[in-house]
């Protein structure tokens, strides 16, 4: 018989099943344990890539849903081996606002990981969004930058996705000029439903990306989700269709929510 005093097992939560989503999927029963999970491979990326180039080149998205994870790079302990010195920081977007403006993306990141980091200013791109060419301005900056690594590994070493309710991601919202761009590493996104304007990075400047992760969560992107790994619509419809990397890798993080679980 078993012994009367031995306490229960501790019973494992099942992990969610992951939806047939396009690339590596990874799926977590709490945001917590997502985001650990998301910081824990960037951490392993960064770390990688200095030592093979000697520098790392992050690109991170804004928005509400990646700022706990920003956040969590500068306080956890786990995460204080990211090599900011070595790394180049860029913005995925921005809308066309100044930096004080509550809407921009770069205000908020600058305050959570520019001003605490320590990553020389001389590493850090934001976007001038209020600059008329604001987009070939940004798009020379990332020719020059990243012209100086080797040819072949002249690219993004990670970058950081979000996806709208819509299916946007990036500022690549559904039917606008900026999808069928084929050349162009930066551009302008307008449209009725684009409000202001934004610069955003284009399929060409992210498919070439090493890793391209895509946080989504909570029960407003079920359906998307649902939509983007069973539907059958064009990448006119639901931007985010259109990451398919050259050469690397796309990553989803979901929660269980999120996932459909």
């Amino acid at each position: 018989m078993p012994d009367s005093t031995t306490p229960d097992p501790i019973p494992l939560e099942p992990t969610p099943k992951a939806p047939p989503l396009p690339g590596v999927v990874r799926v977590a029963p709490t945001s917590d344990a997502l985001l650990d999970a998301l910081a824990a491979d960037l951490l392993a990326q960064a770390v990688q890539c200095v030592r093979a180039f000697g520098d790392f080149h992050l690109a991170l998205s804004g928005g509400h849903t990646p700022f706990p994870l920003y956040e969590r790079l500068m306080y956890d302990p786990q995460y204080r081996g990211l090599p900011w010195q070595r790394t180049h920081l860029w913005m995925v977007d921005e809308r066309c606002v100044p930096f004080d403006d509550p809407l921009s993306n770069f205000g908020k990141i600058s305050e959570i990981i520019v001003d605490h980091s320590g990553i020389p200013p001389e590493q850090v791109h934001p976007i001038e969004g209020t600059a008329a060419d604001a987009d070939v301005r940004y798009e020379r900056t990332l020719r020059e930058v990243l012209g100086w690594r080797e040819k072949g590994h002249d690219r993004l070493d990670f970058v950081l996705l979000g996806m709208g309710d819509n299916g946007h991601t990036a500022s690549l919202f559904p039917n606008t000029a900026v999808l069928h761009e084929t050349t162009r590493l930066a551009a302008r996104c307008s449209g009725p439903d684009v409000k202001p304007d934004r610069i955003t990075m284009t399929y060409p400047l992210l498919n070439a990306s090493r890793v391209l992760a895509a946080l989504v969560v909570g029960p407003t992107k079920t359906e998307m989700v649902k939509r983007v790994a069973t539907g059958r619509d064009p990448i006119e419809e639901i931007p985010i269709k259109g990451i398919r990397p050259v050469g690397g890798e796309l990553r989803w993080y979901l929660d269980s929510v999120a996932a459909g679980a």
